[in-house]
């Protein structure tokens, strides 16, 4: 019975021993774990902070461009409405004219042919 109890009492103790150096282990790699997301945050913040910093200028620079685009393109669409306008103005002027010059032919060939008929 002594040798089972001195076998049994060797695995407790190579149990607690394996189980203490897993424990450190485990521990030591939760601290360098803790230790690169530390790292990891603060480069991102760094980051960001520089981001920030550069891209600021850029977009303010972007929005201004993006904004004298806007003002070509209102001063084209003014352009193109007087353009259609005018258009509009010369045709309808111009179908005015042709009704009545036809209107005129027409009623010049109705008279002639009017006069025609009566002989």
């Amino acid at each position: 019975m002594e040798l089972s109890q001195i076998a049994l009492n060797q695995g407790l103790t190579f149990l607690a021993w394996a189980t203490g150096v897993i424990v450190i282990v485990v521990g030591v790699f939760l601290v360098k774990l803790l230790y690169d997301l530390s790292t990891l945050a603060k480069n991102v913040n760094e980051t960001s902070l520089l981001l920030n910093k550069e891209l600021r200028p850029a977009i303010y620079e972007l929005k201004e461009t993006l904004e004298a685009v806007n003002s070509i393109i209102r001063s084209t669409d003014k352009g193109v409405d007087s353009l259609k306008t005018a258009v509009e103005n010369v045709f309808g002027k111009t179908k005015m004219i042709s009704e009545s010059l036809f209107n005129g032919i027409m009623k010049g060939f109705v008279t002639v042919m009017g006069l025609f008929s009566k002989k």
